[in-house]
């Protein structure tokens, strides 16, 4: 049985418990002894970030080799073309390599808390919202997508990773579930290699 936090990261949090340069951290918002993130989101993003007590919970969320979905929110800069979604769709090379194939669609600009501060807003330049669905989890992959395909992120919101949402959760706000995983079953013990010599034979 292990914990399971659900937080909703406000923006310009860092994803940890401490800092020397006194940024805003989860401590502010998690008071629950003993427990860890199960993966990283950045400091200018928010949303989603599940905490646990438990390694192997940690480790099911957040190794690449799990390769468990991560849903994003994202406002980019500009009309987004039916190319660049192609693009994101199918792979885009980055300097660390070409990325997986992910789902991506225009969405229309969804339903959420304001940004504080809001996005920079200018009169002469559109924006647009999609939503990105990635089976990797690269240093700010998200961004570094959007901009490749000619489509800088403005705003990023992680909404969803695995089964787990923000529904229901304001900036700040968490909630927290008892989970089980399921046992390995056990290796069958090998049968000890007698030593004796078989009668008759010396």
């Amino acid at each position: 049985m292990a914990t399971l936090i659900l937080l909703n990261k406000p923006f310009q949090t860092l994803c940890q418990f401490m800092d020397d340069g006194g940024r805003r951290t989860l401590a502010e918002f998690i008071a629950t002894p003993g427990v860890y993130p199960a993966g990283r989101l950045d400091y200018d993003s928010e949303g989603l970030v599940l905490l646990t007590d438990d390694g192997a919970v940690q480790h099911r969320i957040a190794s690449p080799s799990q390769k468990m979905s991560k849903t994003y929110l994202v406002q980019v800069e500009g009309d987004i073309t039916e190319a660049a979604l192609r693009q994101l769709q199918q792979g885009i090379q980055l300097k660390d390599g070409l990325t997986r194939p992910a789902l991506a669609r225009r969405i229309p600009e969804p339903d959420i808390w304001p940004r504080v501060p809001p996005v920079r807003a200018r009169a002469t330049i559109p924006t647009s919202w999609l939503e990105l669905t990635l089976t990797e989890g690269r240093n700010r992959q998200v961004r570094r997508m959007t901009a490749a395909a000619g489509f800088p992120t403005l705003r990023l919101v992680r909404w969803r990773i695995g089964d787990w949402s923000l529904d229901g959760l304001a900036p700040g706000q968490s909630r927290t579930e008892t989970i089980h995983l399921p046992r390995k079953p056990a290796r069958p013990r090998p049968r000890p290699t007698s030593t004796r010599r078989p009668a008759g034979r010396r």
